[in-house]
């Protein structure tokens, strides 16, 4: 779990993005009584924040910056963690629209179970702003906040080939050629990010699957053989070791997994250390990504063993949904850069998207200690302080 010192950090970083986002448009003043009157959100009442669980540091985070930013600008906030327990978020939310929520800020665990919830929301006139994950299947859902889902999957693949060899950091092709055994993990099938993380991965991948150049050996290649539910890292180890035992005999050795997430990351290291390969990746050690620049994988990526991940940085996720929350309280429309991709199955959800970048060993220190995400002694330790 991320420390208080980091929250305050990151909701510093969120407030002054806030408020640059908010210049000249009276929502983000420091003081509410130098706003403009008429239609500005800085009245307060009360926001909900429905996050899906504790079980993952970054929503943990996600949950508490968008919280602190909130408060900062003198709303109420109700934050709620749902513990990955489908029921138990939609009584959440039900009890945040009971409770006269202006606002809801949903990262839903099921893109699809909330539609009930998004109506009565509707009925009262409540705004709801999907968080990270889209929300399906309801016209309900005023704006979408993410990052570029299927870039991060084209990086997620990137960082695969780039630890194969086959391409350079700067993108340009390398030097090696494989044939290289690799197999896949998907995430979550309820979580509609998962299908765009997969598809941008695969979209990349495919012309090295059609050339000989990567072999997925096991031949699981459809997203429905690889998804691991609910992101659980002991399912994930539990595939990896299953693919060993069934696959991997008489001497062949998987090269390359693609993985969608820090934790089932953990999971298939654990299961390849379990299986004897070598220590550290210069030894041999199969190339594996990730997602989330979690503290327990980046000390794995500083330590030689896990290749890559992708970091997001949540402090900007958290600052871009509280300037949403500010222009839907104002009445206004909430800047939008994509309007077409997010498709929820009734409308196409106008959606800010945010970059990400990949992390490898050698940019740790750019990325994540030069901005303050995480400290030097943090990633040594593999721990958050």
């Amino acid at each position: 779990m991320k420390s208080r010192k980091f929250l305050a950090a990151a909701a510093g970083a969120l407030m002054a993005l806030t408020l640059a986002a908010c210049s000249g448009g009276g929502a983000g003043t420091d003081d509410p009584s130098d706003a403009p009157t008429g239609g500005t959100a800085t009245e307060g009442g009360l926001v909900g924040v429905a996050m899906p669980t504790q079980t993952s540091e970054r929503w943990i985070a996600d949950g508490e910056a968008v919280k602190a930013g909130l408060e900062e600008l003198g709303f109420d906030v109700d934050l709620q963690y749902a513990n990955d327990d489908i029921p138990t978020q939609s009584q959440q939310v039900d009890q945040m629209i009971t409770n006269g929520a202006k606002v809801l800020i949903i990262a839903a665990i099921d893109g699809t179970a909330l539609s009930s919830q998004l109506q009565s929301a509707a009925d009262k006139g409540i705004k709801v702003i999907a968080y990270d994950r889209l929300i399906r299947d309801s016209a309900n859902v005023d704006f979408y906040v993410t990052f570029d889902n299927y870039k991060v999957g084209v990086q997620q693949a990137t960082s695969l080939l780039v630890g194969l060899g086959v391409l350079n950091a700067d993108g340009s092709e390398g030097t090696a050629t494989g044939p290289f055994n690799i197999e896949l993990f998907a995430g979550s099938p309820d979580d509609n990010n998962a299908g765009f993380f997969f598809n941008g991965a695969m979209d990349t991948l495919q012309p090295f699957i059609d050339s000989g150049v990567l072999v997925v050996k096991s031949g699981q290649t459809d997203f429905e053989q690889v998804a691991i539910l609910r992101w659980q890292q002991d399912v994930a180890q539990k595939r990896m070791e299953d693919l060993l035992t069934s696959t991997y005999t008489g001497g062949d050795k998987v090269q390359g997994v693609l993985s969608p997430y820090d934790g089932l990351s953990r999971g298939i290291i654990t299961a390849l250390q379990n299986a004897g390969y070598p220590a550290t990746i210069s030894d041999g050690f199969p190339i594996v990504s990730g997602q989330d620049a979690e503290i327990a994988s980046v000390k794995l990526i500083n330590d030689d063993v896990q290749f890559a991940t992708i970091f997001k940085d949540t402090r900007k996720l958290a600052a871009q949904a509280i300037t949403s929350a500010e222009s839907l309280l104002a009445g206004e429309e909430p800047e939008a850069n994509d309007t077409t991709t997010y498709d929820n199955g009734v409308k196409v959800v106008p959606s800010y998207l945010l970059e990400s970048d990949i992390v490898y060993k050698d940019n740790i220190q750019s990325l994540l200690i030069d901005s303050g995400y995480w400290t030097a002694d943090e990633v040594a330790a593999g721990v958050a302080s």
